[in-house]
């Protein structure tokens, strides 16, 4: 199967493995008809061994999303399944998957995912991969009954979506659960529809917390050995009492199907964002206005700092609210509020919970000493920006599909990489352009384009564009990711 399926800022890969995300392509639905229930009042009988209790009672809650988008082109021969699962397939009168209809002459595609209720009124909690690119969704519910969704927000940056349907009567809800209190060996469930087969079930445990996967700014994963898979995408991951502690998202695998490796957004950052979105339909971020990058033994102790934690400034943008705040470079920002800064990633992300116009102290190491400012925080829509903008770059140059960002100070230190090592970086990949088909995937640095170096985006864009003027049919982009480098070939899109 291809590198990724996941549409986020980059892959981990390690080993022969790859993160991939669980929305599966062009899976149909099958009704389960079970009949609904609503609430949680039971808790699993460890002496029984038996979850049936939470499955009756969460079960009716989540649901099958299928959505159509447009057709990136027929299957890779390694995307279809083997003998049996054709087999299973096709005596259950369901398409193939990879399998295009003899009738679909539409040039369109379905894309399977899984989502659950939080509001009676029909407001659904899901991946964004799920539903991205969509150009309609459909929920099918537990028993059966098929619905229109609109889309009420989504969120990139930490894959979640929401969704609204509008029913005849109340609907069974999943109740959230608190995140923070799961812990290692915790028994949980995981439900979704893999594979288009019908709401599924399976149980494991929490093998870890705080993974960062590389797939956005603001990575917190509970990791799981639930087997999940294709289909998965957004369903709930519940523990004993029934409640609702993370999103099914993605699994680390060598071949796409489970492994025992999978990874579930915490129900507390989910719940927030998922009210958010509800309200608002997109989530707008605290901003600060610097590049920071992580404190290491030898520069804690240049700089007198007990301890190797916190994020070091390297330079404050004009304009920002660290520059009015009076943050300057060489400083170490420890604290937020009360949060305690360990990394540059707690400092992202505390200062993205932030509501632009918000007010707080934030305490930096500098000459020796800790000093407390006040700062304002920002709004900033600059990622955002770039997704909406990389459509739009397709209309002016070549249609291979991608959104590309200069390599920032701040990337440089989160990838890891050299000083003097320039490219630009994919900031976005539209799903059914020849680029994503290519494996191009967010988060990727370009490093050459037909041989040519290239030093950030703009010039990215024009070696690019000179290919297309020079008749070429393809482009060769020599990329880099996670410190490994190789070629790519990408097509140019036939008008």
């Amino acid at each position: 199967m291809s590198n990724i399926v996941r549409k986020h800022r980059k892959a981990a890969i390690l080993g022969a493995a790859v993160i991939v995300g669980l929305s599966s392509l062009p899976f149909a639905i099958q009704a389960t008809g079970a009949a609904a229930a609503p609430a949680h009042t039971t808790e699993v009988n460890p002496s029984k061994g038996s979850f049936a209790s939470v499955v009756e009672n969460d079960k009716p809650a989540v649901v099958t999303i299928t959505t159509t988008l447009k057709s990136s082109g027929a299957a890779k021969e390694d995307e279809l399944p083997n003998e049996q699962f054709r087999k299973f397939f096709e005596q259950q009168g369901i398409p193939v998957p990879g399998q295009k209809s003899k009738r679909d002459t539409s040039g369109v595609a379905q894309a399977l995912g899984s989502g659950f209720i939080v509001k009676s009124s029909g407001v659904i909690v899901t991946n964004n991969h799920v539903i991205d690119n969509a150009t309609d969704i459909k929920v099918t519910l537990d028993d059966g009954t098929e619905l229109p969704a609109e889309l009420m927000g989504a969120d990139p940056k930490t894959d979640l979506a929401v969704l609204k349907v509008n029913a005849e009567k109340p609907l069974p809800t999943a109740a959230w659960g608190d995140s923070n209190d799961v812990r290692l060996g915790d028994q949980i469930l995981a439900i979704g529809n893999p594979f288009g087969i019908g709401t599924t079930v399976t149980a494991g445990i929490v093998s870890a917390r705080g993974r960062d996967i590389h797939s956005g700014p603001y990575d917190d994963f509970i990791q799981i050995d639930a087997p999940i898979n294709h289909g998965n995408s957004g369903g709930p991951l519940v523990d004993g009492n029934g409640k609702v502690v993370g999103i099914n998202t993605a699994i680390y695998s060598p071949n796409g199907g489970s492994v025992g490796v999978g990874f579930a957004i915490p129900s507390n950052e989910a719940k927030k964002i998922a009210a958010k979105l509800e309200a608002n339909g997109s989530m707008e971020r605290g901003y600060l206005g610097v590049e920071i990058q992580p404190v290491t033994k030898d520069i804690a102790d240049a700089l007198g700092l007990e301890q190797a934690r916190g994020a070091l400034v390297n330079s404050v943008n004009e304009t920002t609210p660290a520059f009015e705040a009076g943050l300057k470079s060489g400083d170490v920002v420890t604290k937020v509020g009360d949060n305690q800064v360990m990394t540059p990633k707690d400092l992202s992300r505390f200062v993205a919970d932030l509501e632009p116009g918000a007010k707080d102290t934030m305490t930096i190491w500098r000459d020796g000493k800790s000093v407390d400012l006040s700062v304002t925080i920002g709004g900033n829509d600059v990622g955002s920006k770039q997704v909406a903008d990389a459509g739009k770059q397709e209309e002016k140059g070549p249609a291979i599909g991608l959104g590309l960002t200069d390599l920032a100070e701040e990337e440089r230190a989160e990838l890891g990489l050299p000083d003097d090592f320039s490219g630009a970086v994919v900031a976005s990949v539209i799903p059914d352009k020849t680029a994503a088909a290519a494996g191009i995937q967010v988060g990727d640095v370009i490093r050459k384009v037909n041989g040519a170096e290239v030093n950030d985006a703009s010039s990215a864009k024009r070696a690019v564009a000179d290919a297309a003027k020079a008749g070429k049919k393809s482009v060769l982009l020599l990329i880099d990711r996670e410190g490994r480098s190789s070629f790519v070939a990408v097509p140019f899109a036939v008008s």
